[in-house]
């Protein structure tokens, strides 16, 4: 049974680095049974961030009210991401970044069969090693990292190349009420809202093939 998994995140929201890693489970608790192809889709969480980003400490103080509050928010998603396998590191998070060219080069790694490495990495960097994936120099070398060319990642970002399907992207997740992430849309007829556990993925998964 094929099935075709569209995620939509972005790459700053732990949610989405948790979500990602039970999807995987659920994934690799199915087996060979399903035939799995996933395709990542951008969602914004902040779009109107400045190109250079903004202090993290100061965005999240003003949006949750203190920095304590922020720090306790924070250790609660470290425990749950700590029980799916990911050492979330939010100290070493200096910035909150624009995500748009993330996005651009999730796409340029859709279109050369590498998406799921470059998603990877850029979590990676992001929540484990408080890298600034909003800087270009900081997403070359990422991309690089994990499959992608060098010369073509500099080529986008000298270009518009992935802002379309960004957009279109974002028109897309208007229409279908998506409003929070992670969002997984399984053989465009099921949706997902959330990070949920495997076996609900799984529940999923075996409706798919019930239908």
């Amino acid at each position: 049974m094929n099935l075709a998994i569209e995620v939509i995140s972005d790459v700053i929201c732990p949610w989405c680095f948790v979500g990602k890693r039970r999807l995987e489970k659920a994934i690799a608790s199915a087996g060979v049974k399903y035939d799995v192809q996933v395709r990542w889709l951008p969602f914004q969480l902040n779009p109107t961030i400045p190109p250079e980003g903004i202090s993290r400490k100061d965005y999240r103080t003003r949006k949750f009210g203190s920095w304590q509050r922020s720090q306790e928010l924070d250790a609660n998603v470290s425990a749950i991401g700590e029980a799916d396998g990911i050492p979330f590191h939010f100290d070493r998070m200096e910035r909150t970044p624009n995500t748009v060219d993330a996005h651009r080069v999730i796409w340029l790694a859709g279109q050369h069969g590498c998406q799921d490495a470059v998603v990877e990495a850029l979590f990676t960097a992001y929540f484990v090693d408080g890298r600034d994936i909003g800087n270009q120099q900081t997403l070359i070398q990422i991309g690089t990292e994990s499959e992608l060319e060098r010369h073509a990642v500099e080529a986008m970002f000298n270009s518009d190349d992935g802002m379309q399907s960004i957009r279109t992207s974002g028109e897309r997740n208007q229409e279908r009420g998506v409003n929070s992430v992670p969002f997984f849309v399984i053989n465009s007829k099921y949706d997902l809202s959330g990070a949920q556990p495997p076996e609900t993925f799984l529940d999923v998964f075996n409706q798919v093939v019930g239908s």
